[in-house]
């Protein structure tokens, strides 16, 4: 294999495993804000309230995560 294919090869894969870990951070963001939110519900009978309000946090802190990988995939 002739060095600028190796090294094309190399980039796609490094943006390929960044794609990758932003959306699993993401998901598991929003899981465990969802799930949470689900047992607080279910442990303090507050159904809807608490499962809104960590789903929210869960979003906030998905979003947090993409500036952070973002400003870390620039460098």
């Amino acid at each position: 294999m002739k060095e600028p294919e190796k090294e094309t090869r190399g980039t796609a894969l490094r943006a390929l495993a960044f794609c990758s870990e932003m959306g699993l951070s993401v998901a598991a963001c929003l899981f465990v804000g969802v799930f949470l939110g689900k047992y607080l519900d279910r442990l303090l009978s507050t159904s809807p309230w608490l499962l809104l309000l960590f789903s929210l946090l869960g979003l906030a802190a998905a979003f947090r995560t993409i500036v952070t990988l973002a400003k870390k995939g620039f460098k």
